[in-house]
């Protein structure tokens, strides 16, 4: 990823303490949610994704709006990225949540992700607790297609992560 602007710890601790503080529900989900997992930053990231509670996507764009980012991309109601002047982008997955505490999430063409009641979890960015997607969760959305490195490399932090519990989680 080196020449492409990289978000840092502190930024991505400095978005969730305004989300909090709005009361936005989201998860660190991709590259930032693994290292949260792991409690330290292992790789460099070009963006952070996130997992929105759908009711709070409105509220999300305004602050988001109000921190310098605007939509660079609008796949709506499945996705949409926003990018900051400095480089920073967000990835946003909207989440609409069912009473059991699942989710799903509109895919492209028709199709849907599924969040398992269990696919939240609190991990760590400098110190700070984040929420963020669980262990099972980020393995189920590495399936089913050909892995990056950047997938390699998480997907083996998962892994030790789940071996380390004796289950994924």
């Amino acid at each position: 990823m080196s020449g492409e602007p990289m978000m840092s710890g502190g930024e991505v601790v400095a978005l969730f303490r305004s989300f909090r503080a709005a009361g936005i529900r989201a998860w660190a989900g991709g590259g930032w949610a693994v290292d949260a997992l792991v409690g330290r930053q292992t790789r460099e990231h070009g963006d952070l994704d996130l997992a929105v509670d759908s009711v709070h996507l409105m509220g999300l764009l305004d602050l988001l709006d109000r921190d310098g980012f605007s939509v660079t991309v609008d796949w709506a109601p499945s996705r949409l990225e926003l990018t900051a002047a400095d480089g920073r982008v967000v990835d946003i997955h909207p989440v609409a949540f069912g009473a059991d505490g699942s989710g799903v999430q509109t895919g492209l063409g028709g199709g849907s992700f599924h969040y398992a009641a269990d696919g939240f979890s609190i991990g760590t960015i400098e110190g700070v607790p984040i929420p963020c997607l669980s262990v099972d969760q980020q393995l189920r959305f590495r399936e089913g297609y050909a892995p990056r490195p950047v997938d390699v490399h998480d997907v083996a932090l998962l892994t030790e992560l789940a071996r380390g519990r004796g289950q994924a989680g």
